[in-house]
């Protein structure tokens, strides 16, 4: 198993390795990525992240801001300590609006997928009549703890009838 990150970069790493997880994992549908609840909780998760970026943009540079503010800040090529560290916050000021725009965004999908649901009424015709699949009685009476809709006799002695209800 890997070592569990400690770093902020390592953290930022993992976080990076889950978004490329999830390219992945929603290329193609699944059990766990299949219905329209799974996508409103998908952009539920990337709206609360992209939420978080902000803070975690600012923070990003105060190791920058420090060594500037302690004028320890050296820049290659010789270049003005001043100036970059400036840049460096403008560009990041720029990148905290986008990251704020695209939460606003995200959470506009996110309401848009909330009304959103899957059509099962075709499945109902995918149950198996009581004598076969799970239930193998014929018995009358008194509803089925398997969840078939035929009725079954308060004596019927089949192991779905007599087995307590699982659920």
């Amino acid at each position: 198993m890997p070592d569990q990150p400690t770093t902020p970069v390592e953290f930022a790493g993992q976080a990076a390795e889950a978004v490329r997880a999830i390219n992945h994992t929603t290329r193609a549908p699944g059990d766990d990525w299949q219905y329209p609840g799974h996508a409103y909780s998908l952009i539920g998760a990337l709206a609360h992240l992209s939420r978080m970026l902000p803070q975690a943009i600012t923070q990003a540079l105060q190791p920058v801001t420090d060594a500037h503010q302690a004028d320890r800040l050296i820049v290659d090529g010789g270049k003005d300590p001043d100036e970059a560290a400036s840049s460096a916050v403008q560009t990041a000021r720029v990148a905290i609006g986008r990251a704020q725009r695209l939460a606003v965004a995200l959470d506009q999908v996110h309401s848009a997928l909330s009304p959103l649901g899957y059509d099962t009424s075709d499945d109902e015709d995918d149950e198996q009549p009581c004598g076969e699949g799970m239930c193998h009685c014929y018995c009358v009476g008194l509803r089925h703890p398997c969840g078939c809709d035929c009725p079954h006799a308060d004596d019927c002695d089949c192991d779905f009838c007599v087995a307590p209800d699982p659920y």
